[in-house]
């Protein structure tokens, strides 16, 4: 509450300006908080798509429709997919909405996962519910808030899906996945992530949202936690990848 009243009373002080460039923003665009130019900067993930991570295949891949990480890797979830590839715009605008507290970028940065279903048919309506990936609560009281849970929310309004958001617990804080490998992040998640009350998701399938998948490693770990409590089909969708 603290963190909008203080927002409102900067844009009053304050121009608006592109939180991804920081230019000025056109007084008649304010309420997109991102310009024009830096939107068309955005490197979209583009078909044809790896079958498990869900980023674009390159010219060696396609015809084992699988990339060549994935290859190596075994991921608990059934598919991933990303409207974005993590570099760039997107990138900055992650770590603006994670680590700068603007939880405001939620509904921007929601409207890429909602336009990414429908332009390319992505079938959430035979999903049953909607699950963010938790924080653990004390990076929960740093931030105020979970950017999945947000992101959870937007697309579950757009396409009348219910959010589990208590669900799926972190139970125990991780350090930072920055700078580690697969096996490395794998080991740092690895049992951090239980189930409240499996018989929710007995038998469901479920969206799981993040912002950022890297190696896949968090989210394989919450896939094999709900799966081993009942869920069917788990797929992951994150800003980027």
């Amino acid at each position: 509450m603290l963190r909008g009243f203080f927002k409102g009373v900067k844009d009053l002080i304050y121009p608006n300006f592109c939180l991804a460039c920081k230019n000025k923003i056109n007084p008649a665009k304010q309420e997109d908080l991102i310009c024009a130019q830096c939107w068309q900067k955005l490197e979209k993930n583009l078909p044809p798509f790896c079958a498990s991570c869900g980023r674009r295949l390159d010219k060696l891949s396609i015809t084992k429709n699988i990339c060549s990480s994935c290859l190596k890797s075994k991921f608990y979830f059934d598919r991933a997919f990303s409207p974005c590839a993590y570099t760039g715009t997107i990138k900055k605008l992650i770590h603006e909405f994670k680590y700068s507290g603007k939880d405001y970028l939620g509904e921007p940065l929601g409207r890429l996962m909602n336009e990414f279903i429908q332009d390319y048919r992505l079938p959430i309506g035979y999903l049953d519910f909607i699950i963010p990936v938790p924080l653990h609560k004390s990076r929960l009281r740093e931030r105020e808030f979970n950017q999945a849970r947000l992101l959870s929310e937007k697309v579950a309004k757009e396409f009348n899906k219910k959010v589990l958001p208590d669900v799926l617990v972190r139970n125990r804080p991780t350090k930072t996945q920055t700078g580690l490998d697969f096996e490395e992040r794998r080991k740092n998640v690895e049992k951090s992530f239980t189930v409240n009350d499996p018989g929710l998701i007995k038998g469901a399938n479920l969206l799981l949202i993040d912002d950022v998948l890297t190696t896949g490693a968090t989210s394989s770990e919450a896939a094999k936690v709900l799966k081993d409590s009942g869920a069917g089909v788990i797929f992951v969708m994150t800003l980027a990848s």
